[in-house]
């Protein structure tokens, strides 16, 4: 069955009507402050529960950035459950931060965060996976700077085959305009969802739905995503996609 979902209450009221561990992760009083002066754009307790994380699950992080999203994955999985956070050397062989080492715990506050840093194309986490979560970041997989050998065919299979049986693949990214395909990647830094949808069906993945809290009509997909008029406020869709048990 497919479903798409809208957000019919404000966050603070849907953070309470959230599943327990759900609302436990957002309230946390462990967040830097950095991160919860973000939730009023990225909508947590509305896109966690939808990508249905339960206590005990394990969760990839798909180029993780800085862990705002694997911080509320940690504490929605709780201790018995697993994140590991990666982010490519692809991506922060440039970094000006220092990065965390493979297999080392990045932050103290949530002990079940593990760091994976090691290029895309040698992506494999520890174990098999309930959850593949990526966050703006899905558009960066076609760019340039992946190199020549990058395949976005394989890598999907590569997601494909971390999961359970049964697992999940959520994908959260800036919305370019229906039927422009992969043309706003390099220039405005946006997908066409219905490219997305189209490569990670073809790696044996089933659409199940997707999730319309972050959605903004006001854009008219014609900026760049880091344009200062449209800045955490560009038109997103989350889309949810299951392994075949």
């Amino acid at each position: 069955m497919l479903v798409t979902l809208t957000a019919l209450t404000s966050p603070l009221a849907f953070a309470a009507d959230a599943p327990k561990n759900v609302a436990a992760a957002v309230a946390d009083t462990t967040r830097p402050e950095t991160d919860t002066k973000r939730d009023a754009d990225r909508k947590p307790a509305e896109v966690l529960a939808f990508t249905g994380v339960k206590t005990g699950d394990k969760v990839l992080d798909l180029v993780a950035g800085g862990g705002y999203f694997s911080r509320l994955f940690a504490g929605a999985v709780g201790p018995t459950g697993a994140v590991y956070m990666f982010n490519p050397t692809e991506f922060t062989k440039n970094s000006k931060n220092p990065v965390p080492a493979n297999g080392s715990k990045p932050d103290p506050a949530h002990p079940n965060i593990t760091f994976v840093n090691t290029s895309i194309n040698e992506l494999k986490a520890p174990e098999k996976v309930d959850i593949v979560w990526t966050s703006q970041n899905y558009h960066d997989l076609h760019k340039t700077y992946m190199g020549e050998g990058f395949d976005i065919a394989k890598f999907n299979k590569v997601v494909f085959d971390q999961l359970k049986p049964g697992g999940t693949f959520i994908v959260l990214d800036h919305s370019a305009k229906a039927g422009t395909g992969r043309a706003d990647i390099e220039s405005l830094h946006r997908i066409d969802e219905a490219t997305v949808k189209k490569e990670v069906e073809a790696a044996g993945f089933k659409y199940e739905g997707s999730l319309d809290v972050l959605r903004n009509k006001s854009d008219d997909r014609s900026a760049k995503v880091f344009d200062p008029a449209i800045r955490s406020k560009t038109d997103q869709f989350v889309l949810k996609f299951r392994k075949p048990n």
